[in-house]
């Protein structure tokens, strides 16, 4: 498992693990010192800390001969003194007792290490099957994309972006299911095994829309038959096409989500903002959102976020300006526009807006066109996230 790998990989030196250490080092420790401090200050009792550490820190066969080892040496020490001196059975009865229960505790924090590990690695497994990673270049694009978790242990969450390319144009889809948990996941999944599916088949972006929005409304029937109180889940998203053979324009849809930002040397400009409503919410309005053909110039990147960007809030309560920011980033430095460059630029700036205390869960990507022959992409249909937490570990394009 990936969880043992990491663990393995803790207080080595050239590979060679050193947990064994500091446990021996203390018990040297409380033996010179016992010899050393005089017959009125025995100190050698503290060699029930020695057991202590090693579980702390090493494995339970370990602990175990170190809690052995310490009942030795504190015979041993101990007799070394004269009768008067000693500090006696109830101190050995105490260094016993101490060890045993250090081996118990050993044995309770490596089970659940495992079981913490496995769960994380479920997680990650999750991740990677439901929320695939992308080809840096794919398609004709140029994308980068990090996902911050408010829950640092989180590995996933409702929060989903993936590209499709097809043969009526590549088709881009980012969005962020309400709520949060398995029920957000599953969501998730359903929206994006549809949008492969429509996004890849569909001629007419439209009818992507209204296949998402069937999904979503079907998704939503199946938890509430099951008795599940996440019946009435939505979720916010933008659905966006690159035409073949119109490399200055999109087509854009909203369903109620942020709207997306245009970065390009010349400024920052707002996409058509949500003028529809959630996808499972479809039947209040009489149908998907329109369609917008809108102008995005070769040098312009695509910025779509989900709300944990614009509803980070600093210590004021004062939310993050990303639009502000974002022009003054590209102001001071035109590159920041490539999206590896702007996605982190963005990152950086949430987590220190709201010093790395994130109320929900953020995704945070960038597309642009590649030019000539790097715009070459195949058209398989491979897509998914690349997730990182609030640390800002991994990510695609990162």
């Amino acid at each position: 498992m990936e969880y043992e790998r990491r663990r393995r990989r803790l207080l080595r030196i050239r590979g060679v693990s050193v947990a064994w250490l500091p446990p021996l080092l203390l018990l040297a420790g409380v033996v010179l010192l016992d010899f050393n401090t005089g017959e009125r200050f025995r100190i050698v009792t503290w060699i029930v800390l020695v057991p202590g550490i090693a579980a702390a820190i090493c494995g339970v066969w370990t602990t175990a001969a170190y809690s052995l080892l310490s009942v030795v040496t504190y015979v041993l020490v101990d007799n070394a003194w004269p009768d008067q001196y000693q500090a006696g059975l109830a101190d050995f009865l105490l260094v016993a007792l101490g060890g045993a229960l250090a081996a118990l505790a050993a044995v309770v924090r490596v089970r659940h290490e495992r079981h913490v590990g496995h769960m994380r690695d479920i997680a990650e497994t999750t991740r990677r099957t439901v929320l695939r990673p992308l080809p840096p270049h794919w398609a004709g694009l140029e994308h980068a994309g990090v996902y911050l978790a408010a829950d640092v242990d989180a590995r996933v969450g409702g929060d989903f972006y993936d590209i499709q390319p097809g043969p009526h144009g590549t088709r881009v889809l980012v969005g962020d299911v309400q709520g949060k948990g398995l029920g957000a996941v599953e969501a998730a999944a359903a929206l994006l095994g549809t949008f492969r599916e429509a996004g890849y088949h569909e001629k007419d972006l439209r009818t992507v829309a209204e296949r998402l929005e069937t999904r979503m409304r079907r998704q939503r029937a199946h938890t509430a038959a099951l008795g599940r109180d996440d019946g009435d889940r939505f979720a916010t998203a933008v659905l966006i096409s690159f035409p073949g053979g119109t490399p200055d324009a999109i087509d854009v849809t909203n369903f109620g989500h942020e709207p997306p930002l245009a970065v390009g040397p010349c400024g920052v400009r707002e996409l058509p903002s949500g003028d529809g409503l959630p996808l499972g919410l479809g039947d209040l309005a009489g149908g998907p959102p329109p369609v917008h053909r809108v102008r995005l110039a070769a040098d312009e990147t695509l910025l779509l976020v989900t709300d944990g960007v614009t509803e980070a809030r600093d210590k004021s309560g004062e939310f993050y300006p990303l639009a502000r920011e974002v022009s003054r980033a590209v102001r001071a430095d035109p590159r920041r526009t490539e999206p590896r460059r702007l996605v982190r630029r963005v990152r950086d700036g949430v987590l220190r807006h709201s010093a790395g205390c994130l109320e929900d869960d953020t995704t945070i990507f960038a597309v642009r066109r590649l030019s000539g022959d790097a715009g070459a992409g195949g058209a398989g249909g491979v897509g998914g996230v690349v997730g990182v937490d609030a640390s800002g570990r991994g990510g695609g394009g990162e």
